[in-house]
């Protein structure tokens, strides 16, 4: 693995490189999209006219396709365990949480634009410091995101598609599973599909975060790549590699995961996220569900 823990260098090339695929897709264009423009959310998409079955998820980059109009589409982890250990600067502290029912509630409104509902059901925060010989339990319901996604091109057809997608997060969390600052940002997701059955996401986000520091407010920068391929039948993989810059020490990832179609309207996945600097998770292991309906 070409990059070590705490190293973070090769990682700002990422947002340099999104910028390279993005000016590449505005020179490829698209190809020219069935007219699927009459249909809404109270006049759904025919069956037939469906475009193929796209999710936000497992991976962390986001995706340019939208619901179709009038579908609605159900993602969410089934469980996710993620687990961290903090050495620096003297702390020795662990950090593991197990959360159900993630969920992400998507309704087409039109050809072109859904509305999301992102939510943690329930979630399990275990922190124990053992340099202080202190445990402490968190539970309880967490926040609740509301996304607007706009496909500008590439939804029913063409090599390349794109997308905005601004955010707000409400702080809807019990029991200090989060902060209790309304934040917000955007995501810019991109997809290009590449020789050999290749498909590449790249993705990045601009979030406005509260800063703990001096309650105010931040920007952090998130880059991501992935790279998707058949493995067989209905069967799909990927790898990718995340980051985040922040006003204190950077974030990065290398992810991984599984996919399966179950006919046209469920897929099931399952993956880890493993932590290439020392303030990310360690590990982040999951298993999740999608459902078009």
């Amino acid at each position: 693995m070409p990059f070590a823990r705490g190293h973070f260098m090769n990682f700002k090339a990422l947002a340099a490189f999104a910028a390279l695929a993005g000016a590449t897709a505005l020179v490829t264009g698209a190809e020219t999209p069935v007219d699927k423009s009459a249909y809404s959310l109270t006049n759904r998409t025919p069956a037939a006219q469906l475009r193929e079955l796209t999710t936000d998820r497992p991976d962390l980059t986001e995706s340019p396709y939208t619901v179709d109009a009038g579908w609605w589409q159900l993602e969410m982890d089934l469980a996710s365990f993620t687990d961290t250990r903090d050495t620096l600067d003297g702390a020795n502290t662990k950090t593991t949480s197990l959360s159900y029912a993630n969920v992400n509630i998507k309704v087409g409104l039109t050809n072109n634009i859904d509305l999301q509902t992102v939510f943690s059901t329930y979630t399990v925060e275990r922190d124990t410091d053992y340099v202080a010989g202190t445990h402490d339990k968190l539970s309880g319901f967490g926040d609740i995101t509301s996304r607007l996604k706009i496909n500008f091109w590439g939804n029913d057809g063409g090599k390349t598609a794109f997308g905005l997608m601004p955010f707000i997060k409400w702080p809807t969390n019990q029991h200090h599973l989060g902060n209790h600052s309304v934040e917000g940002g955007l995501i810019v997701p991109l997809a290009v599909s590449l020789p050999a059955g290749w498909d590449m996401g790249v993705m990045t986000e601009f979030d406005v975060v509260r800063n703990p520091v001096d309650d105010g407010y931040r920007v952090d920068w998130v880059n991501s790549i992935t790279f998707g391929h058949d493995i067989a039948g209905n069967l799909g993989g990927y790898v990718e590699l995340a980051s985040v810059l922040t006003k204190g020490p950077d974030i990065a990832t290398f992810d991984c995961g599984l996919t399966y179609g179950i006919g046209k309207n469920v897929q099931v996945d399952c993956g880890a996220n493993i932590g290439l600097t020392g303030a990310a998770d360690d590990l982040n292991v999951f298993a999740g569900l999608s459902v078009r309906f």
